[in-house]
Order: structure tokens, then sequence, then C-alpha cells
């Protein structure tokens, strides 16, 4: 519990009261200097509502002081409130995000904003910030800045960074209200992305072009067609996880590789852990490269890292989750076909159910979508085909304007008549 201790003038009137809350001892035994801060009552509080306050003041310090903000709150500058926001996060956010997070603060917001006292922090300067970011040029991918300025996406993506910050501040009570919230700002609207897929007919000659490839990559596709798995949980399948008797694949952990560091293991995006019924001749393709796989075990003998994987290095190590996009790339190239993320694979499959009557529910279970709403998404594509298959029609259906011959001849026989009458 915190100690408060009054702090009178002369005339035996409560100015103010003293909260110190302990910080316990340190390794050798020693007492740390104990937390402290002053909190002033106002003037026209009566004695009863002052101690009320006082005692509530302290609960609100002490838990500060837990969450690592000792101190006077009022003092706090956004840059000092990194360390406690991101600790926060590292609890809920995958690695990959709180990556970007990282550096979404480090190189934008800090620099802008980090300076400010939280509780100083108005709608205006969020609002600055936002037009600052919109006047950022963009990056290329070599470093060089590009003609074109950060897209509304991109801005936006930034900003829900900062407003999750000024969420937790609110939570933990340095602030009252979050000054970055949507309704009182004016943020650049941007335009939902086009889903990228691959058509029914533009699937099956790729498949069909498939068949050219190394076994690893063909089983690697088909299974991202099949399964509408992402990337990362693709290659952190193992034989393990099949089942050849139902055909089913477990989908319980997913590959990540974050800069600088080595590929690791994650449990899958939204933790939906799911089983995904693929075809037999699916379970061909495995079980082929399972037997491949155990020949390259024999042939490189006590240089292979034996891990269950089906997507390896060549040394039976994990495939790097970023070989699949290299790979993709380089195949749709060979073969001339138009250039496609590798997670346009994902969205084809979930397209191409939906295309054959399967259910919104069934699909969200096949892909792991924690939320329907991120399925639902795909019922725009169906739309955009519905009226592109509605011309079709309306082409094929159109009765040429052209007259018969025998209206051409009652049309030519009634023109004299009506020369005549005008005349």
């Amino acid at each position: 519990m915190p100690n408060i201790t009054q702090r009178k003038n002369k005339a035996g009137e409560v100015i103010s009261y003293r909260i110190r809350v302990s910080r316990g001892y340190d390794s050798e035994g020693n007492k740390l200097k104990p937390h402290e801060m002053t909190w002033k009552p106002s003037p026209s509080m009566t004695p009863r509502q002052a101690e009320k306050e006082a005692q509530r003041q302290a609960l609100l310090f002490e838990e500060q002081c837990k969450n690592g903000l000792a101190g006077d709150a009022s003092r706090i500058t956004l840059a000092e409130f990194v360390p406690v926001y991101l600790e926060q996060k590292q609890q809920t956010l995958s690695p990959m995000v709180l990556e970007m997070y990282c550096r979404v603060i480090d190189q934008k917001i800090l620099p802008a904003l980090g300076h400010h006292k939280i509780q100083d922090l108005r709608p205006v300067h969020v609002q600055a910030f936002i037009q600052q970011l919109c006047s950022i040029d963009k990056r290329n991918r070599d470093g060089s800045d590009s003609e074109e300025k950060l897209s509304a996406a991109s801005v936006k993506r930034y900003l829900t960074v900062l407003q999750s910050m000024l969420k937790l501040a609110v939570k933990r009570r340095i602030i009252s209200e979050n000054p970055a919230r949507a309704e009182l700002l004016d943020i650049p609207k941007a335009t939902a992305p086009k889903i990228d897929i691959f058509t029914k007919q533009e699937a099956a000659v790729m498949l069909e072009a498939l068949e050219q490839e190394p076994l690893q990559f063909q089983v690697l596709i088909q299974l991202a067609i099949i399964t509408g798995a992402r990337r990362g949980e693709l290659v952190a399948l193992r034989f393990s996880d099949i089942d050849r008797k139902t055909r089913k694949i477990t989908i319980e952990r997913a590959a990540i590789k974050r800069t600088g560091q080595p590929p690791e293991i994650k449990p899958p995006k939204d933790y939906e852990v799911r089983s995904v019924t693929v075809t037999p001749a699916c379970i061909e393709l495995v079980d082929k490269l399972e037997q491949e796989k155990r020949a390259q075990r024999r042939a490189l003998g006590s240089y292979w890292n034996e891990g269950g994987w089906l997507f390896t290095q060549e040394n039976g190590d994990m495939m790097n989750p970023q070989t699949p996009t290299k790979q993709f790339s380089k195949f749709l190239k060979r073969h001339d076909f138009p250039h496609r993320k590798f997670h346009a694979l994902r969205h084809t499959s979930a397209t191409l159910l939906l295309y054959g009557g399967v259910s919104l529910k069934q699909v969200q279970g096949r892909l792991g979508h924690g939320d329907i709403e991120t399925t639902n998404k795909y019922l725009h594509c169906l739309q955009e085909a519905d009226e592109e298959a509605a011309c079709v029609l309306q082409s094929m259906l159109t009765v040429s304007r052209k007259p018969k011959p025998e209206q051409a001849q009652t049309k030519a026989a009634a023109e004299p008549k009506q020369a005549k009458a005008g005349a």
C-alpha cells in the first residue's frame, strides 16, 4: 500500500500530500529509495474530499510505478513512455509486427512528437504529424527517394501505431482521452487494395507448367493453392503434420524471418490452429517428396540436419521463409506468366472456393481467419466476376438491329408514298 503523509501550513491546514511507493530491496539486501510524488488538493475541496482524492491519487501512482512510470505522470514524454508501451505490446503482437512498430516509432513518431509531454499532446499536434507524413517521399527498395509521396495507406498505418500508444496512455490514466482518435482528425482516405488473384484458367495453366519444376517447388505451389495457407505456415510444415488416411494437414506453426535474425517459429496468425483437407493428388506428391528427402538424407549423411520439414534447404534445415517469394517470382518470369505476389495464391484459393459454392464460413476455417469480416473481402471479387459475366451474356444475347428482308421491302415501298404526301 502507498504511504500518504499530509503537509500542513502554520495554520494547520493541509496544503499537500506526499505519496510514497516502496521499491523493495536491492540484490544486497539494501532498502531502495521509494518512488515519491506530491499532490496538492484544490482550494475548493473540503478536507474529506481532499482526503478521498489523495487516496485515489496514491493508488494511481502505485499503478504507474508498477508499470515503469514512476514520478509525476504529467511530466512523462512520449519518448519516455515508449519502453512501457513496447513491453506491453510484446505480449500481444507477433515478432514481425512488433519489429514494424519499433521501426515506425523510431523513424517517424519520435522525431516528430517524442519530445512532447503526453499530457500536452492535442489533436492539432497529431494533425501536424499527419501532414508531415503526407509530405514525405516514399523510399525505393534500394534506399533512394521516390518521386511519389507516402501513400494514404502508409500514413494510416503509421498513425495507427501512435493511436495505439496513446490508447495505452489512457488506460494507464496518464491522460483522460486519446488526442489521436480518428473522429478528431482529418485522415487521408486510403483506397481498398485490389485483391490480386489468378483466374481459374491461369491457375490451371500454371499447375501444368509446374510439372517441369523440381518436386519440392511443385508441392509448395500445389499446397499453397489447395490449402490457402500463408507462406510462413507452408514453410513450417512437417511430414508429421499430415494424416494420410484423412488427407488432412494440420497447420499449427508459422516460420518468420526478422531482419538480422535467423528464421524462427511462432504460432499461426490469430493463433488459429486448423486442419485442412487436401486432394489425393496432393498426398501423392507429398509422399514422393518424403521419399526424395530420405534419399537426400542418406546421400549427405552427417551433413543432413533432420527436422522432418517438408520444405528444406540443401542440408535439411527448414527453408528460409523468404525463399518461396523469390522462387515463385522466377517461376512466373520463366514461363511468361504475369507477375503476382506469392500471397496471390492464398487469395486465389479463397476465391475459387467461393466460386465453387463453398460457404463463407468454410472458407474462413480453411484460411484461418480470426474474423469473418476478413473473409468477406473476397466477396468483392465475386461481385466483379458476376458483373463481368452479365456483360458477357449481354453481348451474347443482343439481337442484331438490322431489319429483316421483308421489313426492308415494306419500308422502301412506304417511303415514296410519304414523299408524295409531303409534296
